[in-house]
């Protein structure tokens, strides 16, 4: 809105009006979805990667469900258990608005439970884990048959525990996050040292802006609100220079918080495809 309202004043109403049907459209009230997109179909062009670039290869992306060890879940749930009593008591006292800050406390502890334990106690850092499990599986095997692999993952202290499993099985790898220095050297060792064959990236810090065709394989350990950061992270490989199909997998634990975020996810896309984009801030209606 506030770009038409630079460019021609009035055309999409006053700011209320505007904000009003986004709120209907994020609902899924059809009417509002038509009526933004009458008005903003005249001035906007949109060009997707599949139409410009139409001799990349294929991208195929796949959830991967993982079912957490016994020790794992009961983790998870104590947790979850702890942090609705605390957040329903916290809630009847002083409100929800109060409670914000609480409720974001809660599921960041609780994605973090979902990830490994290590991420909530730094003595357990050795223990096994459900995603950890499948990604080390697959890392051999990837590296056993010539392939690359991009690892993203939002949080650096599971990036740490995914090295030191690579680093007892002798596995090759680089890694990139917030406060490494000469991100290009470590680049380059990656796409041109076939005894390189994977790469750890904090989602945040190499999400964007590297090129890294060498990979043919591309995993998400944990999902971001907004999917629009996973796709840009999933194309640090899927890009112009590529030239072999490239396998993205995203790993969930089931019945946890993850599968909420996914849901999420998927609502915020199906806006974005209705009304050509509208990045809602999700945290501050949450």
């Amino acid at each position: 809105w506030s770009l038409f309202e630079f460019l021609n004043p009035g055309m999409l109403g006053s700011s209320s009006t505007a904000s009003t049907l986004m709120k209907s459209a994020g609902k899924g009230d059809s009417a509002a979805l038509d009526t933004l997109r009458q008005g903003l179909a005249p001035y906007m062009l949109r060009r997707t990667k599949d139409q410009v670039l139409t001799e990349l290869p294929e991208k195929n992306e796949q959830t991967l469900h993982c079912e957490m060890e016994p020790k794992q879940r009961k983790i998870y749930n104590d947790l979850r258990d702890y942090y609705r009593l605390q957040l329903t008591n916290r809630i009847e006292e002083v409100g929800m608005q109060k409670a914000k800050m609480h409720v974001l406390e809660a599921l960041l502890r609780l994605r973090q439970a979902a990830c490994h334990p290590g991420l909530l106690d730094p003595k357990k850092t050795g223990h096994r884990s459900a995603k950890l499990d499948i990604l080390l599986e697959q890392l051999q095997e990837i590296a056993a048959e010539g392939h690359k692999a991009l690892v993203f993952s939002q949080f650096t202290s599971l990036l740490s525990i995914v090295s030191k499993q690579l680093d007892k099985q002798k596995l090759a790898y680089e890694y990139i996050d917030g406060r490494t220095s000469k991100r290009q050297e470590k680049v380059e060792r990656f796409q041109e040292d076939p005894e390189c064959p994977l790469f750890l990236i904090s989602l945040k810090a190499g999400g964007h802006g590297l090129n890294l065709t060498a990979a043919d394989y591309v995993y998400i350990l944990d999902p971001w609100w907004n999917p629009a950061v996973e796709a840009q992270a999933v194309d640090r490989a899927h890009r112009m220079g590529q030239t072999r199909p490239v396998f993205a997998y995203r790993l969930i634990c089931q019945d946890t918080v993850e599968e909420k975020i996914i849901e999420l996810q998927q609502r915020k896309r199906d806006l974005a495809d209705a009304i050509v984009s509208q990045d809602s801030r999700v945290l501050r209606g949450m």
